[in-house]
């Protein structure tokens, strides 16, 4: 079983391109996995929509009301930024869904399977 761990910006991509990324996962995953979070992702979220207005922070909502509804699985960490914690956390057995492309080269480097969103429309497997 692997564990796709859904950074902040994948999840808000789903209000921003109108892209249903669960049947998106089921169409590109030929494997069984468990969708994760790290727990950092709920804080960055809400500061979002504290901080922000309009698109932003109607993508943010619905990135938390997905995570509660779909009970996505939350890693708990200590201290430090989203993506340096995926960075720690990731490896051979983990895929990452990031649209980040700082976090996309870090995590090739580490050899690191990816999802990816191509052309706002489809997900992209990239092993």
């Amino acid at each position: 079983m692997k564990e796709v761990i859904l950074d902040t910006n994948f999840l808000m991509a789903v209000s921003q391109f109108k892209v249903d990324i669960f049947s998106e996962l089921k169409r590109i995953c030929d494997f069984p996995y468990e969708l994760f979070i790290i727990d950092k992702t709920i804080n960055e979220l809400e500061s979002i929509i504290e901080e922000q207005k309009g698109k932003h922070k109607a993508a943010a909502k619905l990135a938390l009301a997905i995570i509660k509804n779909k009970k996505i699985k939350k890693i708990k960490t200590k201290e430090g930024t989203v993506d340096g914690l995926i960075l720690g956390i990731a490896d051979k057995d983990t895929v990452v869904a990031t649209q980040d492309m700082e976090l996309k080269r870090k995590l090739r480097k580490k050899r690191v399977s990816l999802i990816v969103l191509r052309q706002k429309k489809y997900l992209v497997f990239i092993d």
